[in-house]
This record gives structure tokens, C-alpha cells and sequence, in this order.
């Protein structure tokens, strides 16, 4: 067998990995095990094309309205539509369904690159609501309802409102208070819950849902957390003050002509999984949830991030009272067999999910006690991404002509391409913000730390307007 993704793929898997990123599934054939219907072992034969008693994805009246209908009862809404090329798609659609071309959205500064892109499709002006900063890790956390009643007394003409919640961490904003500060502005709010689709569905000690806060259009990765496939999504409408016709036309514009039916199948089969099963199974994640915290708690100089309105089911963790960074923890729980979603600075998130079961949390800490046992904490200046930036960026139109130039040549130049870390996918710097010399020595630390960074080349240098 050739050396590509598909060898990559088998041998992956062949290693029984634990998973602590996404999907939710992760990797485990939940169906099955609930003695659902599940997918068939060879998936290419579902996958067909609109034929006779398929129905159609953008005029749907059988089978996948039946699908979508079921996620209307699950999440208590007006509208759900299924999304086949993630929630990107689905953000692009609500925002351009909801702000004129040219108009403005007030948008939380760490939302997700696919607002950004919005921004450009629609030669959208951004009006942005800075999330407040969390300083021992360096990251952004909630976004504030003062911050957002702020927008509208200095923007009074802004369109929409959109921010993550909660955002790649488990951070959730005050959604309730920042809804009826937007509705008393009568505009809509946009909640990119991508990282949320679960809290719906758990009972108590989680926040809530942004379908039950107020806001008026939701979208849901259910694949992050849920157990639909890589690239399945679903959007939520809430209220009247959402013109479905408008938006649907967007949804058409953004989703391939070609949607892929076993893509589809997988969320229709999440959606029975939930419905038919969702209580015991929301209920075994949370208690292993709680196990995992209590466990870790007795285990010498482990942090885990706790912050107010934080979604317990991604393990933030910190092990830098050993001189580990999460570049460095992550290497170690490789070695370990077990894979994490995301590290910054000095934080590693385990994204856990519907599909994780007992002795996946079990081995993660076994992991991290024969580190703790192994190790001595030691008095050292603890190892640390750079500080998010506080600083706000001046912005300019984007430039229709670019050229190549290093960072320290960029320093106060427009900038022509978006500067991203992935994960979490959330700009540093926009098209059209300047490059101020914080911020390229900012995006140098990054890099020298070992991070990845979209639009930064390997020999360092970005696109900037000419």
C-alpha cells in the first residue's frame, strides 16, 4: 500500500488511540451499540446522488425534512437546517441573510475565521466587541453584556450581533442578558455555538443552551461533540425576527450543489442516538466528567482552567509547575497514545465527547500522575504564551493590490491576508488592520514557540497592501 492519507488513516487507527479532540464520536460506532441502525461497512453504497425518493437538500419534503424535523423537536426551535460543509457554512449564511451588503456587524473579536470571511463576501464593516482577557493563560474569555450595550450606543445603525458560545475553551457568555440587549435595539443575534451542540441536552452543572437564552439563530457542530461525522452541522432558528426565505437562499449559495447523503445519514442517525438515548448517555459523560475533576484535584501541581460560565467538558490543562508548556505536555501524552484538540501557551484542551468512555479519562490521568510522580515541581518562571493582545487594531479599507514583506518590514502596514493560529482558527490580525510592531512581535513569539500560524510564511513573512 502507497504512503498516503488512506495508509496514514489505517495505521492511526489500528493504534487504538485515545481521542480528546474532535469529533465527538470518537471513533466508536455508537449506533451499534445502542442497536440502532447504524452505517453500513462499506459507506460508498449511500452514497448517491437527489434520485427518485431521496428528497433534496434545499426543498426538502421527505426524508430530510423528516431529519430536519427532528432536530427542531431536539432543540425546541422554529427551523433547523441541515449543514454539509460544517458550520462555517452555516455562519457565512445567517450573517449574510441578516446584514445588507455593506452593512455592519458587531462581531466579538475572537469569533471564528468564517465571520471574517462573511465580511468579505458581503463588504461588511465590522464594528468589534472585545472579549474580556483572561491573564494567567493568556487567552480571551466571555464576552460582556456591557460590552455589547456599548456597541449600540457608539453603532446605533449596526445590522447583527454575533459572537462564539461558548468559544474553543468551554467560555459561554451571557447570552440571556446580551439577547434582550440586542432585541431592545431590534437586531438579530447570531450564536455560534459550534462548540455547544451538546449543552441542550445536559440536565444541570452545564450552561445552557443559546436555543433556551434568546438568542435567534444558532449554529451547531454536532460533529465536535455529538456523534454526527466530520463536516455535519446544523443551524437552529429560533424567532420570527428571522426572514427563513432569505436565509435559505444564502444556505444554497453556501452549500454544495452535490450534499453528501452519508454525511446526512450520519446526522439523522445523531439525531435518533439523542432522542432515543441522549438522557443516559448525557448522564455517563457528566459523571465521568466529574470523576476526572475529582481525580485530578489530588494530583500535585495540576491546574485545570476554571473560569465562571465554563463548559466542564473541555479539560483545560496546565502542568507548567513542571516546566512543561502544552507544546511540551502535548508531546508527552503522544507518547502516551493520546491525542489532545488544541494547545496555547500553556494550556493543552482535551475536547471530550459523547463517544469517550471511562478508561479514556482513566488513561489521561494516569498519564498525568507518572508525569507528577516522575517530576519535581520547580521554582522556574512558568512557561507562557504570549498574553493576549489587548491593544485594538486600527483598520483600513483592504487592499486590492499586495506584496510578500518580512515582519519586521510590516510593522505599521495594512494588512492584505488574515494571520491565523490553527487551532483556534480566531485572526490575530484581519485584512485591512495595520500591523502594529506589538502585534508582528506578537506573531514572532508565536512562531518561535512553535505554534501554528495561517498567513505567516516559513521564512516569515505575511502579505501586506502595496
Amino acid at each position: 500500500m502507497e504512503k498516503g492519507l488512506r495508509y496514514f488513516l489505517e495505521k492511526h487507527s489500528e493504534a487504538e488511540p485515545v481521542s480528546f479532540h474532535m469529533p465527538g464520536h470518537k471513533g466508536r460506532n455508537l449506533y451499534r451499540k445502542q442497536d440502532m441502525l447504524g452505517l453500513p461497512g462499506d459507506l460508498h453504497i449511500w452514497d448517491i446522488t437527489e434520485i427518485s425518493g431521496a428528497d433534496n437538500l434545499f426543498q426538502a419534503e421527505s426524508v430530510i425534512a423528516e431529519t430536519m424535523k427532528k432536530y427542531e423537536t431536539l432543540y425546541d426551535c422554529r427551523k433547523s437546517y441541515l449543514l454539509i460543509n460544517g458550520s462555517s457554512g452555516g455562519i457565512i449564511s445567517a450573517i449574510l441573510s441578516c446584514v445588507p451588503k455593506g452593512g455592519k456587524l458587531a462581531m466579538a473579536r475572537n469569533c471564528h475565521k468564517s465571520v471574517f470571511n462573511a465580511l468579505t463576501l458581503g463588504n461588511i464593516t465590522p464594528v468589534y466587541i472585545y472579549p474580556e482577557t483572561i491573564d494567567e493563560y493568556g487567552i480571551q474569555g466571555k464576552v460582556t453584556p456591557e460590552a455589547v450595550e456599548k456597541i449600540f450606543m457608539s453603532e446605533p445603525d449596526t445590522d447583527a450581533v454575533i459572537l462564539p458560545s461558548p468559544n474553543y475553551y468551554g467560555i459561554c457568555s451571557d447570552i440571556k442578558s446580551i439577547a434582550e440587549i440586542v432585541h431592545k435595539n431590534n437586531k438579530i443575534l447570531i450564536v455560534d455555538q459550534a462548540h455547544g451542540a451538546h449543552l441542550k441536552f445536559f440536565e444541570k452543572d452545564m450552561p445552557a443552551a443559546a436555543e433556551v437564552l434568546g438568542a435567534d439563530i444558532v449554529i451547531n457542530s454536532t460533529h465536535k461533540t455529538l456523534a454526527s461525522f466530520t463536516q455535519t452541522a446544523v443551524l437552529n432558528v429560533c424567532s420570527n425576527r428571522v426572514e427563513l426565505a432569505a436565509l435559505e437562499d444564502k444556505l444554497q449559495i453556501m452549500e454544495s450543489s452535490s450534499p453528501s447523503y452519508p454525511l446526512m445519514a450520519t446526522l439523522d442517525a445523531n439525531a435518533d442516538l439523542i432522542a432515543g438515548h441522549g438522557d443516559r448517555l448525557m448522564r455517563q459523560w457528566k459523571e465521568n466528567i466529574d470523576w476526572f475533576y475529582d481525580e485530578a484535584a489530588k494530583i500535585p501541581g495540576l491546574n485545570l482552567m476554571r473560569a465562571d460560565g465554563l463548559d466542564r467538558t473541555k479539560l483545560n490543562i496546565d502542568m507548567s509547575f513542571y516546566g512543561f508548556d502544552g507544546a511540551a505536555l502535548e508531546e508527552y501524552l503522544i507518547g502516551k497514545n493520546i491525542f489532545v484538540e488544541l494547545v496555547s501557551g500553556n494550556l493543552v484542551m482535551c475536547m471530550t465527547g459523547i463517544g469517550n468512555v471511562r478508561s479514556d479519562y482513566e488513561k489521561l490521568l494516569n498519564a498525568l500522575r507518572e508525569l507528577s510522580d516522575s517530576r519535581s515541581m520547580v521554582e522556574v518562571e512558568k512557561p507562557c504564551r504570549p498574553k493576549a493582545l489587548s491593544c485594538k487594531l486600527r483598520w483600513h479599507a483592504v487592499p486590492e493590490h499586495k506584496e510578500l514583506v518580512s515582519l519586521d518590514e510590516a510593522s505599521g502596514k495594512v494588512c492584505a491576508s488574515s494571520i491565523i493560529p490553527y487551532p483556534p482558527g480566531i485572526p490575530i490580525v484581519c485584512p485591512g488592520e495595520v500591523l502594529e510592531e506589538e502585534v508582528t512581535e506578537y506573531i514572532k513569539e508565536l512562531r518561535m514557540a512553535g505554534e501554528k500560524v495561517i498567513g505567516v510564511s516559513e521564512d516569515m513573512k505575511v502579505w501586506v497592501g502595496k
